[in-house]
């Protein structure tokens, strides 16, 4: 008979579990005395559809199920019958319907798979020259057994092909019976919940209203009065309720969460959802419920400051939950109103100090301001400016570099420009620390930071300014574009800095790029980029190619392109070094015009 092809697989019922439907194909037997037959390796077809079954056993959920694929196509392996097939369960094996039904045989080969104790072995089949009880065996524990004969002994590549099926075969086993217990756990976990959800009813009727009430408005009283801020809100929340209790800000990010199963990390919000979210919180006068929360909005005198919540996924809340959300977002609408005049006051004020000194102040007022502020102006000071590719430099994005800067212990003031954020630090930043704690922040790694060279006094703040970004700039244009740069390690580009005559680094780019620029304008080719990307790549052809996305013998021809319209010789070392040189101060100083 023909063996099945692999696009059975995909038929409706068994073809729903990717199960071969035609009856495998058998290999001629040969006698037991006969020598056995020579090794040789499998063909596509029959490993294709060991890969099909393969397949098929562990998208199949049911242990029985994977037992009986298994044994109905035992054949995609060899010229092998399965005669039994056992599942282990509470300690015993337990035969498979699909089992022979000669009761005589199948007695005998139950007694002997029980006598093998866990153990491989051989069993005696009448009319079978070959078979072997083979241990389905997982990492814990063992599955069960599969009985396979054979009218011929297996050739090695027939023996690998069966062992490979049995392995398959016992590792499907164990994914399904860890889906089987974990739903067995999830269902106890339900049952643990509404057994725990029963128990918090019996106790809230036991108080009665009007003292719970009375108990709610002490509690949150007590915790304005004391300042205890938002982080006492949410706990005394999820203290009364039994359920997680969380403040997001206005944009959606998380400030302060109180009780089990927080998410980490926690998801950045999608401005579209929370807008949306906002809108329908908004129309209610009271709380809301939004899926698996049960949220409010705190919004004192009408300007939604944040938003508190309950997570409540089975729905438990009752009316006194209602109360002492409701209790606590009046709370929590006192305490966000003043944390946020304080804020503005303070971070204006640190803007303004910060703006005059990278522009240049007088040094006597700049020190008693930066005194008034709580700043200390007289350590030596490091300028710090941070881009991100996909942030724009924002309120939102100088509050995440604020916030990631004070996790790694700088000290600093902070204000923003046109495209990036930059901090007045009061010590040299750590290699890697702030880029590391704002790609956590953002959730992107495609950030940029240059850091100035130490300023001894703040009249030295504007060049120092300039230095941090020339280091951005440098890093920008590298191929490492991301990171974090310092100037005191830029090396010759230090000298291609701000200040320096942009006449004469023309000048000198023209020089020796001129003629390469000049035929890229007129043939619309890209002879000075790839020559910047060779020596980008230390000269390593492969590497230049990849970065190119152009092919080996194309990178060459380019490059003896190069040395006929140029003139110069890239083997010569002094040609070489110069036009390294220019090719950086082209890109990075001139930005790739001249």
């Amino acid at each position: 008979m023909a063996r099945s092809r692999p696009q059975n697989l995909h038929r409706r019922s068994d073809r729903e579990r990717g199960v071969p439907r035609d009856s495998p194909r058998r290999h001629p037997a040969t006698g037991p005395g006969e020598p056995r037959p020579p090794a040789s390796p499998p063909g596509d077809r029959t490993l294709h559809e060991l890969t099909a079954l393969s397949r098929a056993l562990f998208d199949t959920p049911d242990e029985n199920e994977i037992l009986r694929l298994a044994m109905d196509h035992i054949a995609v392996a060899g010229p092998y019958s399965a005669e039994a097939g056992y599942l282990e369960a509470g300690g015993d094996l337990v035969a498979s319907p699909r089992n022979r039904q000669n009761h005589a045989v199948t007695a005998t080969v139950d007694q002997r798979v029980r006598e093998l104790a866990g153990q491989d072995g051989p069993v005696t089949v009448r009319g079978k020259p070959w078979g072997r009880a083979l241990g389905l065996r997982g990492l814990e524990k063992l599955h069960g057994y599969l009985v396979v004969t054979s009218r011929s002994r297996p050739t090695e590549t027939e023996w690998s092909l069966l062992a490979t099926l049995v392995r398959h075969t016992a590792a499907a086993l164990s994914v399904a019976s860890a889906h089987r217990r974990r739903r067995e756990d999830a269902l106890e976990l339900h049952r643990l919940r509404e057994e725990h959800t029963d128990l918090q009813q019996q106790l809230v009727t036991v108080v009665a209203e009007r003292a719970h009430q009375q108990a709610i408005h002490a509690l949150m009283a007590d915790i304005a009065a004391s300042g205890g801020g938002e982080e006492a809100v949410t706990h005394a929340l999820h203290g009364l309720t039994g359920l997680p209790a969380l403040v997001e800000d206005r944009f959606g990010r998380l400030r302060s969460w109180a009780g089990p199963s927080r998410p980490d990390p926690y998801p950045e919000p999608d401005p579209a959802r929370w807008d949306e979210l906002l809108h329908t919180a908004a129309r209610e006068a009271g709380p809301t419920r939004i899926k698996d929360r049960l949220i409010t909005l705190i919004r004192p005198q009408g300007e939604i400051l944040g938003m508190l919540a309950l997570v409540d996924p089975q729905d438990d809340a009752d009316e006194y939950t209602v109360l002492a959300l409701e209790q606590a977002a009046t709370s929590l609408a006192l305490e966000l109103a003043h944390l946020r005049n304080l804020a503005e006051v303070e971070l204006r004020l640190h803007r303004e100090l910060a703006d005059d000194l990278l522009a240049g102040t007088d040094e006597t007022s700049a020190y008693a301001r930066a005194e008034a502020v709580g700043h200390d102006l007289h350590r030596s000071h490091y300028i710090v400016v941070v881009q991100w590719s996909d942030r724009t430099a924002d309120d939102s994005f100088a509050q995440t570099v604020g916030r990631a800067a004070s996790a790694v212990g700088m000290r600093s003031l902070l204000t923003r420009c046109s495209d990036h954020v930059v901090l007045v630090a009061d010590d040299r930043p750590h290699a890697q620390a702030l880029y590391e704690a704002l790609a956590l922040e953002t959730g992107t790694r495609s950030g940029t930071i240059g850091v100035s060279a130490p300023c001894a006094s703040p009249d030295d703040i504007p060049q120092r300014y300039q230095e941090a970004q020339r280091a951005l700039e440098v890093r920008r244009h590298s191929r490492k574009r991301y990171g974090m740069t310092f100037f005191d390690e830029l090396g010759l580009y230090r000298i291609l800095g701000p200040g320096n005559d942009y006449r004469e680094l023309e000048a000198f780019v023209r020089e020796w790029l001129g003629q390469l620029i000049d035929y890229d304008a007129r043939h619309n080719s890209a002879m000075a980029e790839t020559l910047a990307r060779y020596f980008d790549c230390g000269g390593n052809y492969d590497e230049t190619a990849a970065s190119l996305a152009i092919h080996r013998s194309t990178l060459r021809y380019r490059l003896q392109r190069i040395r006929d319209i140029s003139g110069n010789d890239l083997a010569n070392v002094e040609d070489r070094l110069n036009l390294q040189v220019a090719t950086r101060v082209w890109k990075i100083v001139l930005g790739g015009s001249c």
